[in-house]
């Protein structure tokens, strides 16, 4: 497919989220129980957009979806995206103007004990979602964008020292891996046969995916995660357990990719076929850091004599180095980093604290959603 984005003249500087774009704008999210649904949730709604939500029930406990009584705030449709005819009907139902999918089995280590749940729901789940993206067009539902979250691990990692570029072969050494190179091919082919850009105007679907590197925040709970694992010991007085200390990865703070989601998602509906293609959402270069680096930061802005233990490694199979080259998202949609990575352990550091304290969590949400956007770009 010809990379239409290269013909554009005017290069963007820059381009904030635009609150009246998104003032009453039916989304039809998938997965907004996990993490980054519920975060997106609640910024949508923010936001003024009308949310429709399909997921299972919130993957944790606790979960930030409960914690901040984001099932208030959106309208939530139980359902499995492995489910054809119950994803159709909530999509249906909805009418959305954009769609987010973000449903997934999301972690690497878990797809090592069930491989077979995390192809069916990140390959097959994706293939269900623009099949029922497909058949809304067909009868005449005007559905403007869909964005398709994957991940960085998308790639083919060579373990080499230069960034991933959007062009680069798919790839994956696990199976959480592999299913989300699976997950783009499948954008791929739909977006090829179904919603090519050169038939824009027929259709009327712009379609995108989204990959974004290592995403930490408050209210992330999930097993064999870095952040998670870190506040649970924390919270409990106890060491960290740190497992691969010289693992390097592109942290950010959960809101940076769910701003470039937002910024790509208008472009999708404002100026379509140009930017119907794959993006990568990763911080500076210099916020690619080893896990000891990390772990030995929070500990220190944690306080409390908190520490942590380096750990043998288990024998399952990591990456030791992932980079992402996020010039396209930068030159051509606006979007690049707010939070550096210091700034991002602070927001994490003051969220847990606020669990610990019994804070009102929603609130807690709100005002640092509101701190990005009015944060400043770092050079």
């Amino acid at each position: 497919m010809v990379n239409r984005a290269c013909s554009m003249e005017n290069m963007v500087i820059d381009m904030p989220i635009n609150p009246s774009f998104w003032r009453n704008k039916n989304v039809f999210v998938t997965g907004h129980t996990g993490f980054k649904g519920s975060w997106l949730c609640l910024w949508l709604h923010e936001l003024g957009s009308r949310v429709t939500g399909f997921s299972l029930e919130p993957p944790t406990q606790p979960s930030l979806y409960e914690i901040a009584r984001i099932g208030e705030l959106v309208h939530s449709v139980p359902g499995d995206v492995r489910d054809l005819a119950a994803l159709k009907k909530a999509l249906f139902e909805a009418k959305p103007d954009i769609v987010i999918h973000m449903a997934a089995q999301p972690l690497v280590r878990d797809s090592y004990r069930n491989p077979v749940d995390t192809y069916t729901v990140n390959v097959l789940g994706t293939v269900h979602l623009f099949e029922a993206v497909r058949q809304a067009m067909e009868e005449g539902i005007g559905i403007k964008a869909v964005v398709n979250v994957t991940t960085d691990k998308c790639y083919e990692n060579k373990e080499w020292l230069w960034a991933y570029r959007e062009i680069d072969a798919m790839g994956g050494y696990d199976p959480y891996s592999s299913s989300k190179g699976c997950s783009e091919l499948v954008t791929l082919a739909y977006r090829s046969s179904f919603f090519h850009p050169e038939r824009y105007e027929k259709h009327g679907v712009a379609v995108a995916s989204a990959r974004a590197g290592n995403v930490i925040g408050g209210g992330d709970w999930a097993s064999d995660r870095l952040i998670p694992d870190c506040i649970h010991c924390l919270l409990k007085g106890e060491a960290v357990p740190v497992r691969r200390p010289n693992a390097i990865r592109p942290w950010q703070h959960v809101l940076e990719p769910l701003s470039g989601y937002l910024i790509l998602a208008e472009k999708l509906v404002l100026q379509g076929a140009q930017f119907a293609q794959s993006w990568n959402f990763g911080p500076y270069d210099d916020d690619a850091k080893p896990v000891e680096w990390v772990v030995r930061e929070l500990c220190e802005k944690w306080g409390r004599n908190a520490s942590y233990r380096i750990e043998p490694a288990d024998t399952l199979h990591e990456a030791h180095y992932l980079k992402l080259d996020c010039s396209k998202a930068r030159l051509w949609l606006g979007w690049r980093p707010t939070w550096r990575l210091t700034e991002a352990i602070d927001k994490i550091v003051e969220w847990a604290r606020a669990y610990e304290s019994g804070q009102e969590m929603r609130t807690l949400c709100f005002k640092q959603i509101n701190e990005y956007l009015k944060g400043e770009i770092q050079p």
